[in-house]
């Protein structure tokens, strides 16, 4: 399985970054890093009595799709997306950092941060303690824990962690089984992911949503993830209660960011400007 793959590398990149000197310089770069935004507080002040909040993300591959535009071969520019989501409407964004699998990197989360002023997920498969500090010191204001790739005690203890460095959590689940752990053993978990992707097989069933919306109590904020391309979409994963919902994909591979945005939060947009989607650097 992929994810296994993922966290077994991302634990043999940890174990090169074990010494103190290391894990040192990143808490003193943290101390030179502002407060955190509040990435749950722009969720909620983003979503209507229309439409979800929406997460948008930077990424520039994925294990199964590979580059998510064909120019990016010859450069990425993280600035450059990331402002363009800005501009068409987001209410946060999420930054891909891994390296091996998805070609990310710690400094496009830093790049972004540096520019462009939204709350931002640091978007990684988190194994050891010391990504928490890497998340911090590099702007990030959340991070993901991802349920099916900790233990119960690792769940915990990141969360606390997390919280401890002033950083908002995305607990990301995929099934009843992993959604009633994070209710049980961390009940003052307010931002609940359900991923619609199947690990095994990468189809996605926006079904996973309504399924798993109907167990989570009305003070959590939901966030749908991946399978989501459309507007029909975006009504369906609503009606379910998702009040936020993570894309990059139909984002990235739209010809227009903005017109694609429009599509998916028509009272979003109010620009009557030139759409956005020719500037890609």
């Amino acid at each position: 399985m992929i994810l296994s793959r993922i966290l077994d590398h991302k634990k043999s990149e940890l174990r090169r970054k074990q010494n103190r000197g290391y894990l040192s310089s990143m808490k003193t770069r943290i101390t030179d890093q502002p407060a955190p935004l509040g990435f749950i507080h722009a969720l909620e002040a983003g979503h209507s009595e229309a439409a979800p909040a929406l997460i948008a993300e930077v990424k520039k591959a994925s294990p199964s799709q590979g580059l998510m535009r064909p120019e990016f071969k010859d450069g990425f520019d993280p600035v450059a997306i990331a402002q363009q989501y800005r501009e068409a409407g987001a209410h946060a964004l999420s930054v891909l950092t891994d390296q091996e699998f998805f070609q990310g990197s710690l400094d496009f989360l830093a790049a972004v941060k540096k520019s462009v002023a939204l709350p931002t997920l640091n978007k990684e498969f988190m194994v050891g303690d010391i990504q928490f500090y890497e998340a911090r010191a590099h702007g990030a204001d959340c991070v993901l824990l991802i349920v099916a790739g900790l233990d119960r005690i690792q769940l915990e203890d990141f969360f606390v962690l997390a919280t401890g460095l002033h950083l908002d959590v995305l607990i990301e689940t995929h099934n009843e089984q992993e959604l009633d752990t994070v209710l049980e053993r961390i009940p003052t978990a307010k931002l609940i992911g359900i991923n619609n992707r199947d690990l095994k097989t990468f189809s996605t069933d926006l079904g996973v949503t309504e399924r798993l919306a109907k167990r989570i109590p009305s003070d959590k904020l939901i966030v749908s993830e991946s399978g989501i391309h459309k507007r029909d979409n975006v009504v369906k994963i609503f009606e379910a209660g998702a009040r936020a919902m993570l894309i990059g994909e139909s984002l990235l591979r739209a010809n227009s960011i903005e017109e694609k945005i429009r599509e998916l939060l028509p009272t979003t947009i109010t620009s009557t400007e030139e759409p956005a989607g020719s500037r890609w650097v």
